[in-house]
């Protein structure tokens, strides 16, 4: 089995300006050919958890997921994963409203930009549309949060909003809830209701 953390943490380094030579050897070491690059941990665990559920699994075919730690990022990892830096193929999700800053990005970068696809708001927003409120607030209680739920929807910046933009700042709120809801939402997705981004993103891999 081929665990891609150590390409992470290396290009997590390199990004941050370490040197550039080890994050090379952990891509020969792993057979690296593709690197996908989503905004967070949230995203990442739902790209990985919709592969599993498919039996794809990504790292032996040489594709890892990278999370960049924030959208603005997209050219900094854009130029030290693909043509470059390292020269592999690139691959991601990106918000609506951020697709001119990776289009320039991914241009400075050289990357071709077909391998992106778009979320209307975010790829939280995306799940939780595919599931409909209903769904997802059972989720909400079977993991616990259900009072926690009731009580941020009763304060006042948050009343009278969408329910569906009230689930995706509630997952925000505390440390690790958004990686964990990346992960449940995906699990409850039934057959065929995987968003469109998400479930282009894998096919085109």
């Amino acid at each position: 089995m081929v665990d891609m953390e150590a390409f992470r943490e290396a290009v997590t380094a390199w990004a941050a300006g370490g040197p550039g030579e080890p994050a090379g050897e952990v891509t020969r070491r792993l057979g690296v050919r593709t690197a996908v690059l989503v905004e967070g941990p949230s995203d990442l665990a739902a790209v990985e958890t919709l592969a599993a559920r498919r039996g794809r699994d990504l790292a032996a075919e040489g594709v890892c997921v990278v999370s960049m730690g924030g959208a603005m990022n997209i050219g900094r990892y854009a130029g030290l994963l693909g043509p470059p830096g390292l020269g592999l193929r690139l691959a991601g999700l990106c918000d609506e409203n951020e697709q001119g800053f990776y289009r320039r990005g991914l241009d400075r970068a050289g990357a071709p930009g077909e391998g992106f696809f778009v979320c209307v708001a975010d790829l939280e927003e995306e799940l939780i549309r595919a599931l409909g409120v209903a769904r997802v607030e059972e989720i909400v209680g079977a993991e616990g949060d259900l009072a926690a739920w009731h009580t941020f929807v009763r304060q006042p910046a948050h009343q009278g909003g969408r329910p569906e933009r009230q689930l995706r700042r509630f997952m925000g709120t505390k440390s690790g809830r958004k990686i964990r809801y990346g992960h449940l939402l995906v699990e409850a997705l039934g057959s065929g209701q995987a968003p469109d981004p998400l479930r282009e993103l894998l096919a085109a891999l």
